[in-house]
């Protein structure tokens, strides 16, 4: 079944073409994105990224007051919790010596495990720091991979971590920018089948 899952992810890639998703240079730019965008659109998560472009660097986001923070951040929705989060995320960063590279030699699962513990990272929000932050190859097992692979037959997986461990092997096989980009496409068309949900997917069986 890794095959045709595998067929499928690259006919999505050559439909959809390169997504370049959280390729900001400024890597806390990206880590932000990714707690503002929870519950929210892409839209409002972008306006308010916008409103601290000023303080996107590991010391400003850590002396900038909470309530400062929370009204920057505002058009987000759920601006004091995410303001939360970013604290205390920033603040763990800062602990791990605040730079990426320091966490190359901790193991995927274990990095994993230390993200989890984080206020504010669920299952999804920690695939795609280390897949994207970190660089880690790893499966993002979000609803629109779900829900996909369940409508073409490729699993029956009703979970988020039984998707997952499917779907790991497959990361041995393949590039991180490929990861990266299967994961982008697979999102890009779950947002076209919801617009269109008797979209024809034939030509990706």
């Amino acid at each position: 079944m890794l095959d045709k899952i595998e067929q499928t992810l690259e006919k999505l890639y050559r439909h959809y073409g390169e997504q370049n998703w959280w390729n900001d240079k400024n890597r806390l730019s990206d880590w932000v994105s990714m707690i503002l965008i929870q519950q929210t659109t892409a839209k409002n998560a972008i306006n308010a990224l916008q409103q601290i472009e000023d303080i996107l660097t590991l010391e400003q986001l850590l002396a900038v007051s909470d309530e400062e923070l929370q009204q920057r951040i505002r058009p987000a929705g759920f601006y004091k919790q995410k303001s939360a989060y970013i604290k205390h995320q920033m603040r763990w960063f800062a602990e791990q010596g605040g730079e990426l590279s320091a966490f190359k030699t901790i193991p995927t699962e274990t990095l994993r495990k230390q993200l989890l513990s984080l206020k504010g990272v669920g299952q999804e929000t920690a695939d795609a720091m280390l897949l994207y932050l970190f660089e880690r190859k790893v499966f993002i097992a979000d609803q629109y991979a779900l829900r996909l692979f369940n409508r073409l037959g490729l699993s029956q997986a009703q979970t988020y971590t039984a998707l997952r461990a499917e779907c790991m092997p497959l990361m041995e096989r393949i590039s991180l920018k490929t990861a990266q980009e299967w994961h982008a496409v697979i999102d890009e068309h779950g947002k076209v089948f919801r617009q269109v949900p008797l979209l024809n997917e034939d030509w990706l069986r």
